[in-house]
């Protein structure tokens, strides 16, 4: 019963997008229907800016956090961390409130992992970080640091299978997340991000 609450309520919290809401809100109209069509903070800069983007990425983050904080309370332990963080990031890809089209979950799982894996997750925002200062490609320090994420559990933490397995399988969905990127990477056609954008 513990399992299947967190996995309900952490979907449901994953499911309340911010960038979405915020646009609605402000009556900026839908997120999805502008730029690059997704309801992350990167596209909220690009959009709307700045401050738009900053309430975005926090709102997300901190869904995960009460996630895995919620999954860590019911069910224990890593697992129960890593249970509430994987299933409030496919509530944030694909919201029921919103059609289920939603992000690509990487301020969710970011938040989250702080809970569940703060060793490994901030070896991978190291990665994220470096990648996106010298190349200004928001995606390519996303699939990079998602690449960097399991390699990073299995050498830092003791392993245990069904913890490595939740890990391993929010890395992979991060990476099909960005499919599109990888492919507009390959072409040089993908955007970059400008740090002095207003």
């Amino acid at each position: 019963m513990s399992i299947l609450l967190t996995i309900i309520i952490s979907y449901l919290l994953g499911s309340c997008s911010t960038g979405i809401i915020y646009s609605k809100l402000t009556k900026s109209g839908d997120i999805r229907t502008k730029g690059s069509k997704n309801a992350g903070a990167t596209n909220m800069l690009r959009v709307m800016g700045k401050k738009a983007a900053i309430i975005t990425l926090l709102g997300d983050m901190l869904k995960g956090v009460l996630a895995a904080l919620i999954g860590k309370w019911l069910v224990g332990g890593a697992f129960g961390g890593l249970l509430g963080s994987v299933f409030s990031v496919l509530g944030h890809n694909y919201p029921v409130f919103f059609g289920f089209k939603g992000g690509k979950g990487i301020a969710t799982s970011f938040g989250s992992l702080l809970v569940a894996m703060p060793v490994p997750i901030l070896i991978a925002f190291g990665v994220f970080l470096v990648t996106v200062l010298i190349t200004r490609y928001v995606s390519l320090g996303s699939i990079l640091a998602a690449v960097t994420f399991p390699i990073s559990v299995l050498l830092t933490q003791t392993f245990d299978l069904p913890v490595f397995l939740l890990c391993l399988f929010e890395a992979l969905l991060a990476i099909y997340r960005h499919r599109a990127n990888i492919g507009r990477l390959i072409r040089h056609e993908e955007s970059k991000i400008s740090f002095s954008k207003k």
